[in-house]
């Protein structure tokens, strides 16, 4: 079995593969889409499990979301710094490829306990904003809209901060909308509770 990567060994990783990238322009956008797979694990983690939190964990999105997400950072419509110019060249296929590998990947549970506290006070926050009519009651996504079970905490939180506090190109207003006017306390509840949900 596995040994699980510290966050540094992880950390290492991204920054390897960041730098492979800017010493190689254009060379990842050349590759096939299984060939990709290996540099998407330096930030996404094996299988789409991030091991580094402020990193998305792909696995088991729903294949719709994650193409679109890939188009529009291709297209700059999502502006994400890691990200910048590694889609720039991909076609749709590849995207379509990528998408389906990372939809059909088992996400891996939390490694983290629940605190019951914030768990509960996220639990009744999810169910009165009606979290899980979009994002599904076990919010594992569909469609166009993300899985969040599982997720990492700090990432949930801070796309949450992001959609609250800076709506804008590429961001979906419905989130805005609905975030709208929560305290930061009430975020990190939902983000815990979310990341340690478990049907």
């Amino acid at each position: 079995m596995p040994v699980p990567e510290s966050g540094a060994a992880a950390w290492g990783r991204s920054l390897a593969a960041a730098v492979l990238l800017a010493v190689l322009p254009g060379a990842w956008a050349q590759q096939p889409a299984p060939a990709r797979l290996a540099l998407c694990a330096a930030c996404h983690g094996e299988g789409g499990n991030s091991q580094i939190p402020q990193f998305p964990s792909l696995a088991g999105q729903p294949q719709q979301f994650i193409e679109n997400q890939l188009v529009l950072i291709r297209e700059g419509l999502r502006d994400i710094p890691q990200m910048k110019g590694m889609l720039d060249g991909v076609k749709d296929d590849e995207l379509v490829i990528l998408g389906k590998y990372f939809s059909q990947q088992v996400p891996a549970a939390a490694k983290t306990r629940a605190e019951p506290g914030a768990y509960q006070r996220g639990l009744q926050l999810s169910q009165k904003m009606l979290c899980g009519t979009c994002h599904l009651p076990d919010y594992s996504g569909r469609q166009q809209i993300p899985r969040l079970a599982g997720q990492h905490e700090p990432f949930l939180l801070e796309s949450m901060k992001q959609f609250r506090d800076h709506p804008g190109l590429g961001r979906d207003t419905v989130m805005a909308a609905a975030l709208f006017g929560l305290k930061d306390p009430e975020l990190a509840d939902l983000a815990h509770f979310l990341t340690h949900f478990k049907p």
